[in-house]
């Protein structure tokens, strides 16, 4: 209908026109009170928030030096994180002298990837940034 009947009609029930689709052709609009549409839009925005999931970015921390056992029950955190659908980040942290060994500690987040190439796959492959090597790993799908 044209848009000054559409007006006529919602002054007379006394309450707004809205305009719902403003690209549409024709441009779709609703009769009701502009009051409740703008509640009921950021009900639907809050439930849609609610519904979706964030993920965060978990943090396991290693040195070269690290054992066996020790290394062990990093991977079993990191794997907890994963199967909960959190992507981690893995960090090798070099101490003073510790930095003459960097192409020798690379072996140790190879093989922590190796060990959770069940779970995990690599997002971004080790890089040395500072006197930290970074690596994050993401759960497969």
């Amino acid at each position: 209908m044209a848009s000054k009947e559409a007006m006529k009609l919602a002054e007379e029930a006394g309450v707004d026109l809205i305009l719902i689709a403003p690209t549409a052709k024709p441009p779709v609009c609703k009769i009701m009170d502009f009051g409740k549409y703008r509640y009921e839009l950021a009900r639907r925005e809050k439930e849609a928030k609610k519904k979706q999931k964030t993920i965060e970015i978990k943090e396991v921390r290693l040195s070269p030096n690290i054992d066996t056992n020790d290394l062990n029950t990093k991977i079993n955190m990191a794997k907890k994180f994963l199967t909960k659908g959190d992507k981690v980040k893995v960090t090798l942290r070099f101490r003073g002298r510790e930095l003459a060994h960097v192409n020798t500690s690379k072996a140790i987040l190879d093989e922590f990837a190796e060990a959770l190439s069940d779970v995990a796959t690599v997002d971004k492959p080790a890089k040395f940034e500072g006197r930290s090597m970074i690596m994050f790993l993401a759960g497969k799908r």
